[in-house]
């Protein structure tokens, strides 16, 4: 099975990755992983994306399908994978199509979008809190320390990053928005788009994921 996993920044694909990794037997394909990875093997992708990641500059879109057309080579891949958060706009969705084509391969399958409400993820990423000292990650709702403001396990302080920040956050569902919109309606219209409900227990979503996936198979 050849799916795509899309969701907003808080969303939970990062849990519903390793889910449906572990459920549909496939690999996990990230293109920041890929990314990061590259850079750290010094490979010539990877030098190349390295120069533009030292100068706070994106990734153009041709290095990162250059990562994951070499990935998709990968014996694992042959009997499907499991693309997280990519493509992220629709230049980048026509641009894997062309390269699932030349490569001969089938195309997407199933692009999962979770859907999560706005103020729902801004609750959840500003909630985060994180030690100072020993990096341990906790929510003031979610998963709160014992002591407002200081970590169980060191005692260190605990702060929240600039990413989770509101005003971050919501200029990050901003651009999410702006890019994913045509994406979405591309997808859509191709008859390939799986909306889920976001919002519940992990378990209900990886419930509903499954489902919908094993309905359109």
């Amino acid at each position: 099975m050849r799916v795509s996993l899309l969701g907003p920044p808080g969303s939970g694909k990062g849990t519903q990755s390793e889910v449906l990794r572990d459920r549909l037997r496939v690999p996990h394909i990230s293109s920041g992983d890929l990314l990061r990875d590259a850079v750290a093997r010094g490979t010539e992708l990877g030098r190349a994306a390295k120069g533009y990641m030292d100068r706070g500059e994106l990734v153009p879109d041709q290095l990162v399908l250059g990562m994951i057309r070499e990935r998709l080579r990968n014996t694992d891949c042959g009997t499907g994978w499991l693309l997280d958060g990519f493509p992220r706009t629709l230049a980048q969705a026509e641009a894997l199509d062309r390269l699932l084509t030349e490569e001969g391969r089938g195309g997407v399958e199933h692009v999962v979008s979770l859907h999560v409400p706005r103020e729902d993820v801004v609750v959840r990423l500003g909630g985060r809190r994180t030690c100072g000292g020993c990096g341990r990650l906790y929510h003031v709702r979610f998963q709160p320390p014992k002591t407002e403001g200081v970590c169980d396990a060191c005692g260190g302080r605990l702060s929240i990053r600039r990413d989770d920040e509101e005003a971050t956050i919501r200029s990050r569902l901003d651009v999410y928005d702006r890019q994913t919109a045509p994406l979405l309606d591309y997808y859509r219209g191709r008859g390939l788009l799986r909306e889920i409900d976001g919002t519940t227990a992990p378990a209900e979503v990886s419930g509903r994921i499954l489902a919908t996936l094993d309905g359109h198979g």
